[in-house]
């Protein structure tokens, strides 16, 4: 790994929800904080929480596909190292006992977690409802999809207030 290992998971037996997501990216890796960027920071406004709340492990926990940040590619960073979900997973949700929403965040929580490896990212994300009450998936907050968002203006106009509600349901 070019930064060296850092694995960057949170959560505790409290935690009530569940973001699975990709990897670390280089900065959050550097910061040892997860989501401590702009992709964070758009996370937290489609959740509508404060910093203090997300990073509350008794509310939301953080368990990545892959632990550590895997390093730069041609296209962004490098997928997901695939040791990390199959050797760790199992045993980190089996400690995560009060878990009532999962949120699934990209194509590697997807395809890990839900039968609809052929479908398109878009696609699933609209398919919300199908989901609720127990999980959601969301396209990845990084800014290369700004163009995503604006494809699909449904999501901050439907997908986010429904979400931002439910949030607040569960941990209030």
């Amino acid at each position: 790994m070019p930064l060296g290992a850092k694995p960057l998971v949170a959560g505790t037996r409290r935690s009530r929800i569940v973001i699975i997501g990709q990897a670390p990216g280089r900065l959050t890796h550097e910061a040892g904080v997860p989501w401590e960027d702009k992709s964070g920071e758009r996370l937290r406004e489609w959740l509508g929480v404060t910093p203090d709340e997300f990073y509350n492990e008794d509310l939301i926990a953080m368990v990545p596909m892959g632990f550590c940040y895997p390093g730069k590619g041609s296209g962004g960073d490098l997928p997901p190292r695939s040791e990390c979900a199959p050797l760790w997973h199992k045993r980190i949700f089996e400690a995560l006992k009060n878990i009532e929403f999962r949120i699934y965040i990209g194509r590697y929580a997807i395809d890990a977690y839900l039968d609809r490896k052929r479908e398109s990212i878009t696609n699933v994300v609209q398919d919300y409802q199908s989901l609720l009450p127990d999980s959601i998936v969301l396209p990845h907050p990084s800014g290369r999809n700004n163009i995503w968002l604006k494809k699909n203006e449904w999501f901050e106009a439907d997908v986010i207030p429904m979400l931002q509600s439910h949030i607040r349901e569960i941990i209030q």
